[in-house]
């Protein structure tokens, strides 16, 4: 269901312009999300992909080459572009529907610095049903009240930028958007909140789709204690983010080394 994407040639920067520290860290937080979003079933194939804007380079973004599977994606793999297409650093090219979404993403909405689409699927399987996708009916899923939009108009694959923008139009103020008979796109101002965001996200569509099988009816939280949840959560949401990722690499640091090189 991928599709290759053939990037424009381009003269490239002096190497040591995109191999500072903060770039270097950005790759490896990056892979480490890769990586345990295929230990935990969230990836499909080699057909999604995660993006985010390269530190002190906000007309670059990284994001994963086309053809590799998220469990063998290593910090040296990611692939640097430009919003046209272009290949700066990195070998091999973007997958078609990774390129025109994401760099249309990043263009058009600048505070979405991290953008993960998924196939995922929990949070999919709600694309698919009618009417709001999350019920609000779980703390988990309060984490994200008022901090969604969903993409009622499927259209076909992503093979151009009008439909990258589309999506980033749907997107809007939102931080997640549920694409309708599709995926979910996942927005954040860092890598370390987008992890977090897409692991608690899944986690929600989970116990919600669970709940539904038992026939009952779910119970909804009111709505004036779904939005107080909602503002105790993210008071704490970055230093809680920046943990769980912490807690990731630490895992990969004993069960998967390479991921980091």
């Amino acid at each position: 269901m991928a599709h290759a994407f053939t990037p424009a040639a381009v003269d490239r920067p002096p190497r040591r312009a995109l191999d500072a520290p903060e770039i270097l860290k950005a790759r490896i937080d990056l892979a480490a999300c890769f990586r345990m979003a295929a230990h935990l079933g969230l990836e499909e194939g080699i057909c999604n992909h995660f993006s985010a804007v390269v530190p002190g380079h906000d007309d670059l973004f990284l994001v994963n080459p086309y053809g590799m599977s998220f469990d063998e994606i290593r910090a040296s793999d990611l692939l640097i572009c430009d919003f046209d297409g272009r290949v700066v650093a990195g070998e091999g090219r973007p997958e078609a529907t990774a390129f025109f979404i994401h760099a249309r993403l990043h263009a058009l909405n600048p505070r979405a610095k991290v953008a993960f689409h998924t196939h995922m699927p929990n949070a999919t399987a709600l694309c698919m049903t009618e009417g709001e996708p999350l019920q609000w009916a779980g703390q988990t899923a309060l984490k994200f009240y008022g901090r969604t939009a969903v993409d009622d108009h499927f259209n076909g694959l992503a093979l151009d930028s009008s439909e990258g923008d589309r999506i980033a139009r749907a997107l809007g103020n939102a931080d997640v958007l549920f694409l309708r008979n599709h995926g979910v796109m996942v927005t954040a101002p860092n890598i370390a909140e987008a992890w977090d965001d897409l692991y608690y996200l899944e986690r929600a569509a989970q116990v919600q789709l669970k709940a539904m099988t038992s026939g009952q009816a779910l119970v909804r939280v009111p709505d004036e204690i779904a939005q107080r949840c909602y503002e105790q959560m993210r008071e704490g949401d970055p230093e809680s983010a920046r943990l769980h990722l912490e807690s990731i690499k630490r895992r990969l640091a004993r069960s998967a080394p390479d991921y980091a090189h």
